[in-house]
């Protein structure tokens, strides 16, 4: 055969073959040893400005206008505080959130938890093949079920990285995510914002969550912004650095993933931040409060903004926003299934069956509900991945809080606090969001 396929799990997407290996030198200097330390946190921060995310940035922008920005600050800020505690984690236990769950808990609860973390996976990977198929129907002019197709042939990116260094997959993902950010920089500029309006966006208020619809699209960007599986994600690749046996030491990586981890997610919040900003400055002040489909906001844009190049940036942006799971997706299906399942298989498979579960229902809805259905299976994918969240959440604040695990870094009375405070939020919101869209 032409290209043998690889019979057993590889590098870089099999945490067990990378672990410990980018190694960091103690005499680096802060900004060296900073930049061997970043990439992780970028990884996670890929779900945060995914397919799923556009739609209901999209439509609050242009029902709410700025109004909606500080739900967005609030929601990143809270995927910060648990992104902080899968860093202490995986560097202090040294093992990730799904090896723990294994040892902790009985067979019933762990098949359990990797049902579900398979399932938001699943969930993610369906808005990344909608995104990915619905930038190519509008930049190239195929049709949708062509362009989910042609998603499928992305299995080929993981075959082409079969035993490259973990580096390369986060330099892979910062090309993406830079892509992403300078569409949008450049499509603000043609759609000249009020800057004092959006400052005063990211000021909290009950008042604007009251009007008609706004705590629905609050609720559904704070489910859709932290992603369940990305707690199996980061608390496994934070591994990947080879960490001094010391407090220490440890406590030094957890201070460098953590801001590697801050940074990355403060992109993700501007991403989106200037997703919600585009459709209030190009739609919702020209009157057209009513785009909540990405496909209306894609044709409207060039119209409004009066420029072509608006709107090829924005399909460029959203196909690189669909790419760019194809990496996490992969490493974080082979995290949950090593993890909870005791489980290797190569990477391509790996990958390949996560794709044909997200092929099968994205091209059955488009044939149901027609291409409009893109936006409601959208939707349906953050509803999925609202859900688990909480079962996620459980067992992170409950293992970063065990002194049995922990040791000296078992989270502090106030971290505590605010990570309780959080799960039983996003709990309530989380099932109050299911139950509108199912009553709804």
């Amino acid at each position: 055969m032409f290209f043998p396929l690889p019979r057993t799990a590889t590098a870089p997407f099999c945490p067990s073959e990378v672990k410990g290996s980018v190694r960091i030198d103690p005499g680096l200097p802060f900004h060296k040893k900073l930049l061997r330390y970043a990439g992780p946190g970028l990884l996670v921060s890929v779900g945060y400005m995914d397919p799923g995310n556009w739609a209901t940035d999209i439509e609050a922008g242009s029902r709410f206008g700025y109004g909606l920005l500080f739900v967005v600050l609030l929601a990143s800020l809270a995927a910060m505080l648990l992104q902080a505690l899968c860093v202490r984690l995986g560097l202090v236990a040294q093992r990730d959130l799904a090896q723990l769950c294994r040892e902790r808990y009985g067979p019933a609860a762990n098949r359990f938890l990797w049902a579900g973390a398979e399932l938001a996976i699943i969930a993610c990977d369906l808005a990344e093949v909608l995104g990915g198929a619905l930038a190519l129907h509008l930049l190239f002019g195929v049709s949708i079920p062509v362009g989910i197709g042609i998603t499928a042939f992305d299995t080929l990116l993981v075959l082409g990285l079969q035993g490259a260094g973990f580096r390369r997959v986060e330099a892979i993902v910062l090309a993406l995510v830079g892509t992403i950010a300078a569409c949008f920089a450049v499509e603000l500029a043609f759609s000249q914002p009020l800057w004092t309006e959006v400052a005063m966006g990211f000021a909290p208020s009950l008042e604007r969550l009251q009007q008609p619809g706004a705590l629905y699209l609050a609720i559904g960007i704070v489910g859709a912004t932290v992603m369940p599986h990305n707690l199996y994600l980061h608390s496994s690749i934070v591994q990947t650095r080879l960490v001094d046996d010391s407090d220490a030491g440890r406590r030094e990586a957890i201070r460098f993933c953590t801001l590697d981890a801050v940074v990355s997610l403060s992109l993700a919040l501007l991403v989106n931040a200037a997703i919600m900003v585009l459709a209030a400055s190009a739609f919702h002040s020209r009157g057209h409060q009513d785009v909540a489909d990405i496909a209306d906001a894609y044709r409207l844009i060039e119209p409004l903004v009066g420029s072509a190049l608006a709107a090829t940036l924005f399909g460029i942006a959203l196909l690189a926003s669909g790419q760019s799971s194809t990496f996490t997706g992969t490493i974080a299906g082979q995290i949950v299934m090593e993890g909870f399942l005791n489980l290797k298989i190569p990477c391509w498979q790996r990958r390949l069956i996560t794709r044909v579960l997200a092929l099968v229902p994205a091209l059955l809805g488009v044939w149901w509900l027609g291409d409009e259905g893109v936006g409601k299976m959208l939707v349906l994918s953050q509803v999925v991945l609202s859900f688990q969240l909480p079962f996620a959440m459980w067992p992170l604040i409950r293992f970063t809080s065990d002194r049995s695990v922990m040791g000296g870094f078992a989270n502090g009375r106030t971290v505590r606090w605010l990570a309780w405070t959080l799960f039983g939020v996003i709990s309530v919101a989380n099932v109050w969001l299911v139950g509108a869209v199912v009553v709804g």
